[in-house]
């Protein structure tokens, strides 16, 4: 099955695993705050992205030496889940970031766990990994965050505004916290920020598709109304004359509007420019414009 936006997104911010061990150590800790559970008694990640599940042991592996407790089969289809049951293992992840197992009613970012930059990078990326998605951007420009903690939400607003230098919007939702985006270049920057260069590169190329595509559009509507306003000014030219030759006036035109009368009736088609070079000698557009506005109005006589 083909990979979403979302989901090519995720797979290429997973193709690697971080080196340092308080990077690995951030991006668990930004997967457990933004996962579906994460407390005393369970921690339960559930996801659709193969190539995350792929990752999760190995990161769990590098930044606790733990395995989980119960693994997903990857043969089978729809979300995945893993979890870890066992109290000494939980325990041990909660001291990892300074958590009392006894007293996780209102987790938050422990700001010690991402106190370097290469951290905060590291954390904002297992946010997004557990918690994220982004929508394709042909469809539109929407990148979000989701957790269930609202501290840890209004912490998580802090710390993207701190390293990107703009703020997310904030929104709850079904008991949950919701921060997002919705510019197309902020959304661009926190994917490249988080290591997803490819996935950003395709959202400012169809950002510029779209504002070219919108041009073009823009551009022939214009000429479609020109070329409209043409056709009718040409057809109330071509009336007038006919009026004029019915009326027995067509002998008793001056030369010069003879001949710019013969002209459009020639070539029905033609802009006002075009017609002007026809005249013998060859004349302004403006020149051209009185003479045909003078048969028109000699007409209404």
């Amino acid at each position: 099955m083909a990979l979403t936006f979302s989901g090519n997104a995720k797979a290429e911010l997973c193709r690697s695993l971080p080196q340092n061990h308080c990077c690995a150590l951030a991006e668990c800790f930004g997967i457990l705050l933004f996962c579906n559970s994460f407390s005393s008694e369970a921690v339960k990640i559930t996801t659709e992205s193969r190539d995350l599940a792929q990752l999760l042991p190995k990161l769990f592996k590098r930044a606790f030496g733990i395995q989980f407790d119960a693994f997903p089969s990857m043969e089978g289809k729809g979300k995945l889940t893993f979890q870890i049951l066992d109290p000494d293992k939980i325990a041990e992840i909660m001291g990892a970031f300074g958590f009392d197992p006894e007293d996780t009613v209102s987790l938050h970012i422990n700001l010690a766990a991402v106190e370097d930059d290469c951290c905060k990078n590291a954390f904002l990326r297992g946010a997004f990994l557990a918690g994220g998605s982004v929508t394709d951007p042909t469809k539109g420009y929407h990148l979000e965050l989701a957790t269930s903690h609202q501290s840890v939400a209004r912490e998580g607003y802090a710390l993207i505004q701190e390293v990107l230098g703009f703020a997310p919007k904030s929104a709850s939702r079904g008991g949950g916290q919701v921060l997002y985006f919705k510019s197309s270049d902020q959304i661009s920057d926190f994917l490249t920020f988080m290591g997803a260069s490819l996935s950003a590169m395709q959202v400012m190329e169809t950002k510029l598709e779209k504002e070219l595509n919108n041009r073009v559009n823009r551009r022939c509507n214009c000429d479609d109304a020109n070329t409209s306003k043409v056709v009718e000014a040409a057809q109330e030219q071509l009336s007038a004359i006919r009026k004029l030759r019915q009326k027995g006036m067509w002998d008793s035109l001056p030369p010069k509007l003879q001949q710019a009368a013969a002209a459009r009736e020639k070539n029905p088609e033609l802009s006002l420019t075009d017609l002007a070079a026809l005249m013998e000698p060859p004349i302004t557009k403006p020149a051209m414009n009185h003479r045909l506005k003078k048969l028109v109005e000699m007409a209404k006589e």
